[in-house]
């Protein structure tokens, strides 16, 4: 706790390392995507059929798979805990007839199972989705993430500086990206609970990086004869405590939702849970250091204009005055 009563950690003197850190982490997510075919979409982007089944009897994802042999292009994964004895099955769109390629789809594998050894089930969910939904439902998404951005840029560039609004923007982008990263890498689809905990995040983040901002905004008047970077600096170290506990906080609220919140949830939990953390992170290491940067490089330009318009600028003949003439005539008639 004495470490957050009066920090003072040089996070300024850090900078570099941190976005060597986050660069580390979005290039490797993204040769994960690109290894992997781009990240999954869910059923809600994608289209589709998607049955969840629960066995009376213990049933593995081989042994389904092989009961489900006769259907083509399907998707067997374990639902749940294992305890459950739940297991999903997916199909892709087929069939110029889109509502009945479903529903037939959702039929054969119903029959296929019940034909099988493997025992009574029930079909305790099951969602049709047609390509006009999915596709629209893509759209809306990207909508709402690029007009997040949007205002957010226009907001803080109003309340506070533009330099900040470039700092946050560039924060928010840097925590989706290290959260489509780590989706992909543990292997999660992108569905509708997850977009929506991006815009979560995406406010979380923003939030943040406005208490921050807010902070270094008093400090201008107060710390006048300070450098910028030592202004930013003092006030990351000032809201450090706050920023610490909040997160904590809303961290161990959504691990327990991962945790206890089931395999609907899980999705949602694991986005909320990294980007709770990347966004703590990115309002001191990315948001913060970007307005920094952006000030300094605005500062020396500014600084280069003056010296080149002072050398550049002719010197002027001193005018002659009357008291000015009386005075060398006295100091001839001295000589």
């Amino acid at each position: 706790m004495a470490l957050f009563k009066t920090p003072r950690i040089d996070f300024v003197a850090r900078r570099w390392q941190a976005f060597g850190l986050s660069a580390l982490v979005v290039v490797a997510g993204i040769v994960v995507l690109f290894t992997r075919g781009g990240l999954p979409l869910g059923i809600d982007f994608s289209g589709g059929s998607l049955i969840v089944l629960q066995f009376e009897q213990p049933a593995g994802e081989g042994a389904v798979r092989d009961a489900l042999a006769s259907v083509e292009e399907k998707v067997v994964q374990q639902y749940g805990d294992a305890g459950d004895n739940e297991v999903l099955v997916r199909l892709p769109l087929s069939g110029p007839e889109v509502g009945a390629s479903l529903e037939a789809g959702a039929n054969e594998v119903v029959d296929a199972l019940r034909a099988s050894n493997l025992g009574e089930f029930e079909v305790i969910s099951q969602e049709l989705v047609g390509p006009v939904i999915g596709q629209e439902l893509q759209r809306r998404g990207i909508n709402a993430f690029v007009f997040a951005m949007a205002g957010i840029l226009v907001y803080i560039g109003l309340r506070f500086r533009f330099s900040f609004a470039v700092g946050a923007v560039v924060a928010v982008v840097h925590d989706i990206a290290v959260t489509l990263s780590l989706l992909t890498f543990f292997g999660y689809e992108l569905s509708l609970n997850v977009v929506a905990a991006m815009l979560t995040i995406t406010g979380y983040s923003v939030n943040d990086s406005i208490v921050v901002f807010d902070r270094v905004r008093e400090n201008l008047r107060l710390m006048r004869r300070d450098t910028f970077g030592h202004l930013v600096n003092t006030s990351i170290n000032q809201t450090l405590a706050r920023t610490v506990i909040t997160s904590g906080t809303t961290g161990f609220a959504v691990l327990a939702l991962y945790v206890l919140g089931g395999e609907v949830l899980r999705g949602f939990a694991f986005t909320m849970l990294v980007g709770v953390f990347s966004g703590t992170y990115s309002t001191i290491f990315v948001a913060a250091m970007i307005a920094l940067a952006i000030t300094e490089r605005r500062g020396a330009r500014v600084q280069r204009t003056v010296r080149a318009v002072a050398e550049e600028k002719p010197q002027q003949p001193q005018q002659e005055t009357p008291q000015r003439s009386r005075r060398r005539s006295r100091r001839a008639r001295a000589s």
